[in-house]
This record gives structure tokens, sequence and C-alpha cells, in this order.
């Protein structure tokens, strides 16, 4: 789950760490009122979006020339000109794909007196098995380019779980960020505090970018992105309820409902398939034979009728989908029903697009009888090859 970063900064202000004073508004009348309560005179105003490269977007409404999703105001009346023209259009970020998203939120927050950019995050290094501090001093800038083109300005410091942030671990982080004097003396609390909130929140991903040295040598967390790990959602009401349902795909929020493992893509091929690895592959020869996915669908191993039902409904609630692989095999997940399942939504959903499913495995037999016997428009297929061919001609006409 995202939130956020107005919620991630005072989430991460709970815990002690320095970032600036700022208001978080809906309304453009809410803006003056907003600028006014805080220091001044210059002023940040930032589209409230889950997605990166905001300052680098562009709203679609305002033509090529507009400024982008995050801008400094060096008056209360900039602010609520730049709020006026933000507020309600829809900006378009490297990572929000061309269809951009619409800005329902801004910050609007103190400015910053910046010395030097650098980059800071937390994220559980899998190969070490522990919760690791990523850092650069090559901080707002695109960190992936960072990676590619200088892979040598990143440093990562994997902590112990039973010691957690050690003095040594400080000095590792201050050496490979250059830091020192003021900024070096609040790392000894800010890196321990960050931590602290990852651990105890359950966050799969704490990134500040930039974190920076401002002209007094003190540091502050001037944007911050935070991801929670989903499984452990049941233990943090306070973290569920910052959920912002307009920010995630409406097909995402139902299938949460049925613990259906969905994703939302591009294409027009829908898939229903048992298991990530089968869904990958089913994902890739639609690829091979010329066609794009719609969708990632995994209804797991122990699906009952109405899951695969409503799997199926979500499914074909997207209209860019114009036909849909089952691709199943059974082993806990019974043929049988998954053949049920789908013919129940087929009949309550009807069928408008071609339909082909492929089943191998436990009660094949009788879910093959199932499906021939439903009088319903589905093609069957005798294997994953065969079951892609078919989809894809039938879509092709």
């Amino acid at each position: 789950m995202n939130i956020h970063e107005y919620q991630a900064k005072a989430l991460l202000k709970s815990y002690g760490a320095p970032v600036a004073e700022g208001v978080a508004i809906l309304k453009v009348e809410e803006a003056e009122a907003a600028a006014k309560s805080l220091p001044g005179p210059l002023y940040v105003v930032k589209s409230q979006i889950h997605a990166g490269g905001r300052g680098k977007g562009k709203f679609k409404e305002l033509g090529p020339d507009a400024k982008g999703g995050v801008r400094l105001a060096k008056s209360i009346d900039e602010v609520v000109a730049n709020v006026k023209e933000m507020l309600g259009n829809t900006l378009v970020t490297a990572q929000t794909g061309e269809a951009g998203k619409q800005v329902n939120r801004l910050y609007i927050e103190d400015g910053a007196d910046i010395a030097r950019e650098l980059y800071c995050s937390l994220l559980v290094d899998r190969s070490v098995g522990r919760v690791a501090f990523v850092v650069s001093t090559e901080g707002g800038m695109d960190i992936e380019a960072v990676a590619h083109d200088t892979p040598e300005k990143i440093h990562t410091v994997a902590i112990d779980p039973e010691k957690g942030v050690t003095a040594d671990d400080v000095a590792a982080i201050c050496k490979a960020l250059e830091l020192s004097g003021a900024a070096a003396e609040d790392a000894k609390s800010l890196f321990p505090i960050l931590y602290k909130a990852f651990d105890e929140k359950d966050m799969s991903l704490l990134e500040i970018n930039p974190l920076i040295v401002m002209t007094n040598g003190h540091l502050r967390v001037l944007d911050a992105k935070v991801s929670f790990d989903g499984n452990a959602l049941f233990r943090h009401d306070d973290i569920k309820a910052l959920r912002d349902e307009t920010e995630e795909d409406a097909k995402e929020i139902e299938a949460s409902k049925w613990d259906l493992a969905y994703v939302a893509l591009d294409g027009n091929i829908g898939c229903m398939v048992n298991g990530a690895g089968l869904a990958m592959a089913t994902m890739d020869i639609i690829k091979l034979y010329g066609k794009e996915p719609a969708n990632f669908c995994d209804v797991g191993g122990g699906a009952g009728k109405e899951k695969v039902a409503a799997a199926f409904k979500i499914i074909t609630a997207d209209p860019k989908v114009e036909g849909i692989l089952v691709n199943i095999f059974g082993g806990i997940m019974k043929c049988d029903v998954i053949a049920e399942g789908v013919v129940a939504a087929v009949q309550e959903v009807g069928l408008k697009v071609p339909l082909v499913v492929r089943l191998e495995g436990t009660n094949v037999e009788l879910g093959k009888k199932i499906l021939n016997e439903s009088g319903l428009a589905i093609t069957a297929a005798d294997d994953l090859d065969d079951a892609a061919k078919k989809i894809v001609a039938a879509i092709n006409g």
C-alpha cells in the first residue's frame, strides 16, 4: 500500500525526523490560509499523486510549456495562482503513463535553503535477508540512471536486526554521503529514526529523495515516498486509514476484497491463471504471439467457485479486454471448480468477447465436461501454446 508524501512526512515527523512545515489542501479556497500559516517567504506547491517524477511532469490541460507538478512560489499570491492551475488537472509523469493522474490533493510546504541534495532509502535487501540503507550523494536525480551510469556512487549498508542501527552503521552512511559537522550530528539521530519507523510500521520501501543538507548545515527530509507490506496491514489500523482509493485502479480494489492477486496492465487479452509462475508464462506467450496481456490475475491454489466468478467479473469489467484466456493447472485447485466458476460468471455478466479455456490436472475431464455442456461460446484448448494461438486468432478475427 502506498501513501501520499504529506502523509509519509507526518508519519516520519511523529518519530522525530526533521521535516518542513506544510499543509495539505483539497480545494483552491484553502490555498491562501494554508500559505499564510507557513513561515515563508518561499513556498513549494506539490502535487500529491502516487507516482514519481512529479517535478518533471506535465499537465495535460496546460500545454507543454507549463510548469510541472512541483513548483516554487515566492509569495502567497503565487501560491494561489499555482494551486488554481494544478488542482483538478491531469499530471503526466514518467511513472503514470500517458493517461496521467488527476491531482486531487496539493501539499503547500515551507521552502528550504538547500546546500546539497542526497539520496537515502531503506528496503529489504533479500540477498542478505536484512533491511538496508541505500544511499548516494546524487540526490534529487533519477536513482535508476545513477545506478546505471555511475554505480560506484550508490552505497548499501545492511542493518543487523538484533543490533539495530549502530554507531558504526551511522559512520558508514555518513562516509558514503560525505556528511560532516552539524549534518553528521543530525545523522546520529535521523538514521536510527528512519530504521525504527521502517521496522515498526512494516514498510517495504522508505525513500527520501532528496535528503538535503541545508545552508545552515542541518539535515532535512525534503521528500518522502513510503510503501507498506500489504500482508502486515492487519497490524496497523492507523496506516490502513491513510489509504487513498482514488489513486488506485478500481479493479485492483475489488480484487483485494476477494484476496486476488490482480494487477491491471495496458494490453487487450484478459488472463485468469492459478499460480504466479504460470501467470507469467501465460503473459509471455501472449506477447510471443503478438498481443499484450490486459492484467495479471492469479486466483491462487485454493479458490472456490465464488472467487473464480469474482475474478472473471473483474476481468470483463475492463473495457480494453478484447478476449479472455483462462489457463488453469489443477493441483489443489480442481478443474471442475474453475469450470463451474467460469460458467456461473458468464451466465451472470454475459460474454461479449472470445473466451479460451485451457484446463489440465485434477478433475480435468469433469471440468471440460462442465464447459462443453454449458451451451456457452467457450473455446477449449489442449495446452498453453494452443490456448495462446486460439485467443490471438479469435481477436484477429
